[in-house]
């Protein structure tokens, strides 16, 4: 091979080296297909799981699996940020209904334990590495810890993934996309804090709203005027009314039983 001929080659060598590979495009359509299919609306106002149907279908099984997969081979790091937004959310949703399906029949997820040494895990799965994305192998605790918390400072991502437990906010029918991120996002907040089960308020005025508010107080803005400032900011005109002279939360409460429907 001449000089020139070897010179044209090292430079399409190294044009191919630095330009970024678009990132894989997980299958969405999949997922919103098994969504649709299997989380229900119920007349509460909380959306429930039918693990039983899905558990039994090996194709609909296999078929979430292939959804997560194609999520660990895609590159979030070549994202923006409400493409990377979608990709941690979905795989969160999308590893905790595999959890689910794996070890169903299960009253909770909390009786599910972590593969680890740590004593944490004895409660819950989300210490098991379970993941890898971009050669990183990941837990759940580690998706919402240390990649949506740290990452993204974005306080209503927690209406956002779902621990498959009626106290969660609700698990979504569809997938999560970037192109309408903000918008699902504080309908979601919406929808939890105007529920019982995320902000309510007795004939005495007291306030009891979801532990989720003192699990990660920091990202509602610290102590009690804080989470009632997040609160008021997303409640209905009722709602806010009954909390206009609220001061203090009174109350905390959650139920880890299975999002399951019948």
């Amino acid at each position: 091979m001449s000089d020139r001929k070897l010179f044209a080659a090292a430079m399409l060598t190294l044009a191919m080296i630095a330009t970024p590979l678009p990132a894989q495009a997980a299958d969405t359509a999949t997922y919103d297909r098994l969504l649709s299919r299997y989380v229900v609306a119920s007349s509460d106002g909380i959306n429930r799981v039918r693990y039983a149907a899905w558990k039994a279908s090996a194709d609909d099984v296999r078929a979430l699996n292939a959804y997560v997969a194609s999520l660990e081979g895609d590159h979030p790091s070549r994202m923006t940020r409400d493409e990377q937004l979608a990709h941690w959310i979905n795989l969160y949703n999308a590893v905790t209904l595999q959890i689910i399906l794996e070890n169903y029949p299960v009253r909770s997820i909390r009786d599910i334990r972590s593969q680890t040494l740590d004593p944490r895990g004895l409660i819950g799965p989300w210490r098991t590495p379970r993941v890898t994305v971009e050669g990183r192998r990941l837990t759940l605790d580690q998706i919402e810890n240390s990649i949506l918390r740290r990452a993204f400072n974005e306080p209503r991502i927690h209406y956002a993934i779902n621990c498959a437990s009626i106290g969660c906010p609700n698990l979504a029918a569809r997938a999560w996309r970037a192109e309408t991120m903000d918008a699902d996002l504080n309908a979601a907040a919406r929808t939890y804090i105007n529920h019982p089960r995320g902000v309510s308020i007795d004939a005495q005025g007291r306030v009891r709203v979801s532990t989720l508010y003192r699990w990660f107080a920091d990202d509602f803005g610290g102590a009690d005027a804080g989470v009632l400032t997040h609160v008021r900011r997303y409640a209905s005109p009722e709602l806010q009314r009954r909390l206009a002279g609220a001061a203090t939360i009174s109350n905390y409460g959650y139920d880890w039983a299975l999002n399951g429907a019948n």
